[in-house]
Order: C-alpha cells, then sequence, then structure tokens
C-alpha cells in the first residue's frame, strides 16, 4: 500500500485476536496503541464476533475487521479463517503480526510467513503436547508475551529449551486518564449499587467460578466481621454457575444479608470507588486488569499471594495465601482500621506504580526493546 502523503510504501502491523468480549478488546486498544507515532498502521482483526461500532472505536486502530465466525467454526484445521488471512495479506506491506491468545497464534502461523508475536493471558496453554510440537516448529519467527512474569514462567516451564528471549513479559496496561473520566463518586456509586452510603464495603469483582475462589473470600469476611465496622459489608460484583452455591454458603455461615450479590454490572470498572477496599482471593490469577482499575479509583488492594495479582500488589497492599482463611480475615480486619492518612498514601502509592509499571506510554519502549532481543522481528 502507498502513502499518499509521500509515495512510499506503508509498513503494516496485523493483529488477529479470537474475538472482543470481557477484556479482550482493550487487550486490542493497548496493543495498537504501541504504535503511536511509530510510522506503522495496524489492522486488527477479530475471528469472532459481529461488527460494532464501538469495537472499531475502541480498537484504536487504523482498520479494523471481523470475520464473524462462530467459535465452533475455528476449531480443528481452521483452513478457512487461513485461507482468509492469506487474502488478507495481498497488496500491503505487513511487517509483522500480533496473535492474542493460541488459535489466532496458530492460524497466523500456517496464514503468513511473517514474524509473530504470540501474547498470551492464561495458564497452560502449553500443556498439551499437540501444541507443544506445533510451536516448536516456528520458534525462529515466533516471540511469546507473558501478561505477567507468572505467566511467562509457565510457558518456559512448559517448553524447555527455548531461549529466553523468545519467551519474555509484558504487562497488561490501562489508559488511566479514560478510565478515571469515568469513574463516579463514591456517593454516586454506592447509589447505582444500591449499597449504604456510611458503612465499610469489600468489594470483589469477578466470575462466580472456582478459578475466583470467592467462597473463601465469604469465609474470611464472615470470619472478620465480629472485628469489622458495624453494618460492614462484602459486595460481589459479577455473575456464573457457583452463585446459588456462594448464596448458600453465606446463609450457613449467618452472613446472608451482609453479602451482596450485585449481579453483573455493566461498565463495572465506573463504580469502583464504591469500595473501601478491594479484594481478589483468585487461586491463580494471570494478571488482573480489575486490579489496575480499582487502582486507577484509589481502592486499597488485598490479594492472594499467587499468579500475576501477586506481582500488581507486592508493596501496595497485603497479600495472603491463597485459600487460607483466618489470614484473610486477620488482613480484612487490618484493613478496616486504615487512618484517612493511610488511604491517601496507598493512593499515591498506586498512582506512581500505575504511571511507572501500567501505561503505554512506559511499555512502548519495553515492548520494541522485547522485539529487539529476541532477534524475531527486524
Amino acid at each position: 500500500m502507498r502513502s499518499e502523503a509521500d509515495g512510499t510504501t506503508q509498513p503494516w502491523v496485523l493483529q488477529l485476536c479470537h474475538g472482543y468480549d470481557g477484556p479482550f478488546l482493550d487487550c486490542a486498544r493497548q496493543y495498537a496503541a504501541l504504535f503511536v507515532g511509530s510510522g506503522y498502521k495496524v489492522c486488527t482483526v477479530y475471528l469472532t464476533g459481529a461488527p460494532r461500532n464501538d469495537v472499531v472505536g475502541g480498537s484504536a486502530s487504523d482498520e479494523v475487521l471481523f470475520l464473524g465466525y462462530k467459535s465452533e467454526d475455528i476449531r480443528g484445521l481452521k483452513l478457512n479463517a487461513i485461507r482468509r488471512i492469506r487474502d488478507l495479506l495481498r497488496g500491503r506491506d505487513f511487517q509483522f503480526c500480533i496473535a492474542h491468545r493460541f488459535k489466532p497464534i496458530y492460524i497466523s502461523l500456517l496464514a503468513t510467513s511473517l514474524p509473530v508475536i504470540g501474547v498470551h493471558h492464561a495458564f497452560g496453554v502449553y500443556k498439551r503436547q499437540i501444541r507443544r510440537w506445533f510451536i516448536r516448529r516456528f520458534r525462529s519467527r515466533l516471540l511469546l508475551l507473558g501478561v505477567s512474569n507468572a505467566v511467562r514462567e509457565d510457558i518456559r516451564h512448559c517448553l524447555p529449551g527455548w531461549d529466553r528471549t523468545g519467551i519474555a513479559t509484558l504487562y497488561n496496561r490501562i489508559d488511566v486518564a479514560a478510565v478515571q473520566a469515568v469513574q463516579v463518586s463514591r456517593q454516586q456509586a454506592r447509589d447505582h449499587l444500591g449499597l449504604p452510603y456510611d458503612t465499610w464495603v469489600v468489594g470483589n469483582v469477578g466470575r462466580l467460578h472456582p478459578d475466583k475462589d470467592q467462597a473463601t473470600l465469604i469465609r474470611g469476611f464472615a470470619a472478620a466481621l465480629p472485628e469489622l465496622p458495624p453494618g460492614s459489608v462484602l459486595a460481589i460484583m459479577g455473575k456464573g454457575r457457583l452463585e446459588r452455591e456462594l448464596k448458600d454458603l453465606a446463609a450457613r455461615l449467618g452472613v446472608a444479608e451482609q453479602v451482596l450479590f450485585l449481579g453483573q454490572v455493566e461498565d463495572g470498572k465506573r463504580y469502583f470507588k464504591a469500595f473501601d477496599v478491594f479484594a481478589l482471593t483468585s487461586d491463580h490469577e494471570p494478571f488482573g486488569m480489575v486490579l489496575l482499575e480499582a487502582m486507577a479509583a484509589g481502592v486499597p488492594l488485598i490479594s492472594t499471594d499467587c499468579g500475576g495479582a501477586k506481582e500488581i500488589v507486592t508493596g501496595l497492599g497485603p497479600l495472603f495465601p491463597w485459600g487460607d482463611v483466618q489470614a484473610l480475615a486477620t488482613v480484612l480486619v487490618k484493613l478496616s482500621g486504615m487512618t484517612d492518612a493511610d488511604v491517601l498514601l496507598a493512593r499515591q502509592r498506586m498512582a506512581q506504580r500505575l504511571n511507572e509499571c501500567y501505561i503505554d506510554d512506559v511499555v512502548r519502549p519495553l515492548f520494541f526493546q522485547r522485539l529487539q532481543e529476541s532477534g524475531r522481528v527486524s
């Protein structure tokens, strides 16, 4: 493709995403934003999902394409998707491809001869032998990025023998100003969520799923409740298959009225200022974008001491061993006694960490450094 401005060949980056549900639209935005001012144009392709104007705008890309597959359409060899990606490459000067998750990595490796940056957002991707066999065939033009050191080390463990520069870390990030611009005040947030204005609130956001381990959170809150400020509540934002089981647990522990299930809240990050403390109790969180959103809202953090969440919270808030109900209860009691000065200091530290580690302008040079170190992309 020719640039109308100077007549020179315009270099492009192909970004291939499985879909735009949940956090993955923002993941696409994050990687497209790395090329601002670089001279590259970004074409983002979503394998699944219908065309949507808000997705086009949220992708921060020069071009956004929707292939319109259903998840079952891209099982197996995915030959049709491979052909369509090959057709897309014609007539443009694509320099490399960024692919999020294994299926897009698989397709991009077979559909192109480009260097591929494969971004992994979860643990255990290469536990399957067939995937390890496949990915090793392309190691000379493949850079694998984990969204945390924990994910990176999981990949390295599964793929021994790879040079260390070929499997690296690049943290997720947020547009702090944009997130803060939509976050409403404490009173507005509590009004919207139906929470009392004058009570102490522990917040949790996530699917009601075993991985998120809200059962430990409920047990820890129940154990701490006699020593928490009067009227304290635990507010859980999200839905999932464990809802009935978790409600029954709260009832058995005698805290059904103090544990509030808020359900799925549209654009939930807008209301994080409703919380006095944000608690993440996942068993092995790959990263924890909700932690960054809570930090942007100035909400003190608590987390389990495992996975990528530990990397975010260390030095900012207390960590407790996963599943340790009494340790969680002890920390909740301690946090409930934070003074205004303590909260202000926590907010200052979180703001500093966000700006040092989790914004596009900081990560952009690190991304290009990773490319250079790997030798996969010239």
